[in-house]
């Protein structure tokens, strides 16, 4: 199946340059650069991120793909050095590099390292700089963890998914489960923050199956977990087989106790929850890069696919690797198309996103119908009285994490 489609936008210009306006700011902002490893050994059902197997890269006549796993990393260092010119003297160092996919790990660690080391050399690094790359837990040796600690990787992010076979078997995971802890433990020895991802509400998932991937989660002892609803995309293999009726469409009422238990579960152990997905054992083991991204921060998308966003100009490269490498090679820039975000835009984002984060949103960015709004979500059970009268802050209750769509509605409805 596809990934599914890009937005549309205004023509971007072939150079990459910015609007004035976009670079103003910049030296006195945080910089992210997330990089995107379009490659996966198989495509899972329900998956419609930009991702391709080797098979599908290759062309009918059977020659070798114009990009592929060994010199993804050349296009890659290519970008950055356009990315360099664009964002010209003013770009402060980069505060945090992410690395996800895909499956970055399919790359060998020396061409990591290697990325890394030209984000490094083109903008310098902050000297606590968070450098994250996701892994399939099957993906990595103790060997492999080692070269990207020791190359400037601080923490990895491990696609654990579930526990449990039937459900692993249901999302079309290929990884050995007892292949997670191995990962985990090699990695905490080489001095890498670990985070492990799961994924709740699989058709044929009991509340038991995902307390028991919760627990398993737990015993791990990692720094970080992320626990995100299943989401039926159109166009995947899942989407297919729920047209069909091979498999039932995931329930909310499912989804909604899975999440609390997940809260429930993560709390006890020691895990807070930071943002709505999102869990952390301290304050320094929070992903500081999506932190970024929900606080409205710049940063530059490497990869096919890759969508960036500096001073309120966003753009997104072309998706077909090969398209992404004919452009670098051309002198081109890899962007199809880009937007200025509106004023209007740029509130409505600040309240989705604000809303979203243990800190909350402060009631004083709110428009007047935003501000009349928050006692009746208070009075609802959705905003967090205390924080909202004390602090002066919406911050969400359990209960408003579930239904955070319908305080954000409510929140910028005129």
């Amino acid at each position: 199946m596809p990934p599914s489609a890009l937005p549309d936008g205004e023509p971007a210009p072939v150079s990459g340059e910015l609007p004035g306006s976009a670079l103003a700011g910049l030296a006195s902002t945080r910089l992210g650069i997330y990089v995107h490893v379009p490659f996966c050994r198989v495509r899972c059902g329900y998956c419609d991120f930009n991702t391709y197997t080797l098979t599908e890269l290759a062309t009918r006549g059977g020659t070798v793909p114009s990009i592929g796993i060994e010199n993804y990393a050349d296009a890659a260092l290519a970008e950055l050095e356009l990315a360099r010119t664009v964002l010209g003297e003013g770009a402060p160092p980069v505060s945090t590099v992410f690395v996800g996919g895909g499956t970055p790990t399919m790359l060998r660690s020396r061409d990591l390292v290697r990325v890394l080391s030209g984000i490094r050399t083109r903008f310098g690094l902050a000297p606590d700089a968070e450098v994250t790359t996701e892994a399939n837990p099957d993906s990595v040796t103790p060997e492999s963890l080692a070269e990207l600690a020791a190359g400037g990787y601080t923490r990895v992010s491990l696609g654990m998914q579930s526990a449990v076979p039937h459900v692993l078997a249901t999302l079309e995971r290929t990884h050995d489960p007892d292949n997670v802890a191995r990962a985990v433990e090699a990695a905490r020895a080489v001095g890498l923050q670990v985070s492990v991802d799961l994924i709740y509400g699989t058709p044929g998932e009991s509340l038991d199956d995902w307390r028991r991937s919760l627990e398993a989660a737990v015993a791990l002892e990692p720094d970080h977990i992320s626990a995100y609803a299943l989401v039926v995309e159109e166009g995947t293999k899942l989407w297919a087989q729920v047209r069909r009726g091979q498999v039932a469409m995931p329930e909310d009422d499912d989804e909604a106790d899975k999440y609390e238990l997940a809260d429930e579960v993560l709390s006890r152990a020691g895990f807070d929850w930071y943002e709505v997905s999102n869990w952390a054992r301290s304050e320094q083991a929070r992903c500081r890069h999506n932190l970024a991204y929900w606080s409205g921060a710049n940063w530059w998308g490497i990869g096919p696919g890759a969508h960036s966003h500096v001073g309120g100009v966003r753009w997104w490269n072309v998706k077909h690797p090969a398209a992404y490498a004919a452009r670098l090679a051309s002198g081109a820039s890899p962007a199809q198309a880009r937007e200025t975000l509106t004023a209007e835009q740029r509130y409505d984002e600040t309240v989705l996103l604000g809303t979203r984060i243990i800190e909350g949103l402060p009631v004083g960015d709110l428009r007047g119908s935003g501000r009349k709004a928050v006692a009746g979500l208070i009075a609802d059970g959705l905003v967090d009285g205390a924080a909202a009268v004390d602090a002066g802050r919406v911050v969400l209750t359990r209960r408003g994490r579930l239904l955070a769509d319908t305080v954000v509605h409510r929140l910028i409805a005129q």
